[in-house]
């Protein structure tokens, strides 16, 4: 066999299994490709080229998400309750407002502990209101 057949055969391989990432990629919207892909997310280098990938796309669609999750990236995988409300606080309206619709829709919200956390995630969750209060409709004094 001869040598420059190698680089041909080593790129119809690697043209191949591209193929068939892509295949699996929009069969059934990737239903096949999820185990494929956290298995090799096991592997250093490719699981920080997955993150690189994964943050690109979270850009392009919804920057103020990424913004969001980079911030709160920061305090770490497992902080403590006191740290993730700091954490919070730290992102602007909208951040907050993007972050706590993907935390819901992922079915991630932590389940408060007590009464005062319980409020703050309700505060947190409403945004910030027009006019400063807090409290249901006001009412006109009648004279």
């Amino acid at each position: 066999m001869p040598f420059w057949l190698v680089p041909l055969i080593v790129l119809g391989a690697l043209l191949l299994l591209f193929g068939i990432v892509v295949l699996l990629g929009r069969f059934r919207g990737g239903r096949y490709l999820r185990p494929l892909i956290t298995t090799l997310a096991r592997v250093g280098f490719l699981r920080r080229w997955f993150q690189k990938m994964s943050t690109a796309a979270l850009e392009r669609q919804n920057p103020e998400l990424a913004s969001a999750l980079r911030k709160m990236q920061r305090v770490g995988a497992n902080p403590d309750p006191l740290k993730a409300q700091q954490a919070l606080s730290r992102l602007s309206a909208g951040e907050r407002r993007a972050y706590l619709d993907a935390v819901q829709e992922q079915g991630a919200m932590p389940e408060p502990a007590n009464r005062q956390q319980r409020r703050l995630q309700q505060r947190l969750q409403q945004g910030s209101r027009p006019g400063g209060t807090a409290g249901g409709k006001r009412q006109k004094r009648r004279r």
